[in-house]
């Protein structure tokens, strides 16, 4: 099939074609046809499916013709809903990209930023609004964004939004939305809690779902590294020796680990930068388009900061530390081998990941291939429950002798001071 019989407007085919866009999708090939005919959707499809496109396209073709038809004063009648500034910013990249004959104007909002120029864009009206739940309640509690006139409603990556613990941010979004829409869920992975909260937004949804959540794609090669976790910066360093990993998305768990891996790929003169939460959006957004330029060799994050990451073509994905849910592993390596393109992941597990492995492994129904000639082969064991108490124990103890420490210790310029928080 091709975007043409799926009974686009010429506006939008032209932008497609500009984007040398031919066959959708399956999640597109299935959703457009259901939205443009205005059913609720509930679409569940695994990462790099082009679920962004699957939505956007026949929600442009609306606004378009409704506008048309009526002559309606621009106004802010579709609201999409997404957990990160990334994802954000790159569905209001695609909005742009595929409106952009259509004369409708969008925007998007996040967090970590000033509001200004965000609401100088609102005050100017808009059509359609990408936002974050926490900046669009701040707006919508300043009286800058009001949804009266929301006729599009779009809860993207709805799993991870739960995840973020943001279920009460949303219900209070969709309470002021009004009664006659139309709503569209789309995710990765559809958990219990996922469908229970369509089940009460949703009116007769259709269901789309392409691929099992738990499948990742078959262009992808997944190799793993079975070693400990002291040796984990020396065998990153074995492994990017490879100079064909030349752009490589490596995931870390935590913010602290993220910036430690870049100290330490930068102390053997390989280009990294980190994007978390921690980091000003400025700093991100940068790192990013470095990351694209291929300027930076090496870009750390996490799992949350990753998300509506979209590298043309990223053939490298390394995990460095092994997620605990077996998912988020799926989502990861996601991150390539996309639209056909061939990907390579590496994983590199140390004792206590072990398990996470065989998680893995169950809910992909597939064995990872491991690496042999591996320079630091696991020798260590998992620690057993009472060993992991204990360490759990001592680690709180230090804590708490190093805070104390602190609070004893007098200000440097010798001044009185208070460490009472």
């Amino acid at each position: 099939m091709q975007f043409k019989e799926l009974e686009l407007i010429e506006p939008i085919l032209k932008a497609l074609k500009d984007e040398n866009y031919v066959n959708p999708t399956t999640i597109q090939e299935k959703a457009i046809p259901l939205i443009l005919n205005r059913h609720d959707v509930l679409g569940s499809a695994q990462t790099g499916t082009g679920k962004t496109a699957a939505f956007a396209i026949p929600i442009l073709q609306h606004l378009f013709l409704d506008r048309r038809e009526g002559k309606r004063p621009r106004q802010l009648r579709s609201l999409i809903i997404t957990p990160t500034r990334e994802l954000a910013i790159q569905i209001g990249e695609s909005f742009s990209t595929y409106g952009k004959y259509t004369g409708l104007k969008n925007t998007v909002i996040f967090g970590g930023v000033k509001q200004g120029a965000q609401t100088n864009v609102l005050r100017q009206g808009v059509d359609i609004l990408v936002a974050t739940p926490g900046r669009l309640l701040d707006l919508m509690d300043q009286r800058f964004i009001s949804l009266d006139h929301i006729e599009y409603f779009v809860l993207d990556e709805a799993d991870r939004m739960l995840d973020m613990g943001f279920v009460h941010e949303i219900k209070k979004v969709i309470a002021k939305l009004p009664s006659k829409r139309q709503s569209l869920f789309f995710s990765a992975t559809m958990p219990a809690n996922i469908v229970e909260l369509s089940n009460k937004i949703l009116k007769d949804p259709k269901k789309v779902e392409v691929s099992p959540v738990s499948s990742t794609a078959d262009t992808i090669q997944q190799y793993l590294y079975f070693t400990n976790k002291a040796d984990k910066k020396d065998l990153i360093i074995h492994i990017l020796k490879d100079q064909n990993l030349d752009q490589v998305l490596l995931f870390s768990r935590t913010k602290h680990g993220a910036d430690k891996i870049v100290r330490t790929l930068k102390k053997q003169n390989i280009a990294a930068a980190a994007i978390h939460g921690d980091k000003a959006q400025n700093q991100r957004q940068k790192a990013l388009a470095k990351f694209k330029d291929r300027e930076i060799r090496v870009l750390v994050a996490t799992d949350i900061a990753a998300r509506g990451i979209d590298i043309d073509k990223l053939k490298y994905v390394i995990n460095y530390d092994i997620p605990n849910v077996a998912e988020t592993y799926v989502h990861r390596i996601g991150r390539s081998g996309r639209a056909g393109e061939e990907g390579i992941s590496i994983s590199m597990c140390e004792p206590e990941e072990n398990a996470y492995i065989r998680d893995i492994e169950r809910l992909i129904n597939q064995k990872i291939e491991r690496v042999q000639n591996n320079p630091f082969p696991q020798t260590e064991k998992p620690m057993t429950e009472k060993e992991k108490k204990a360490f759990e124990k001592e680690k709180r103890q230090r804590k708490q002798e190093y805070f104390a420490s602190r609070n004893k210790s007098p200000k440097r310029n010798g001044s009185a001071r208070s460490y009472r928080r």
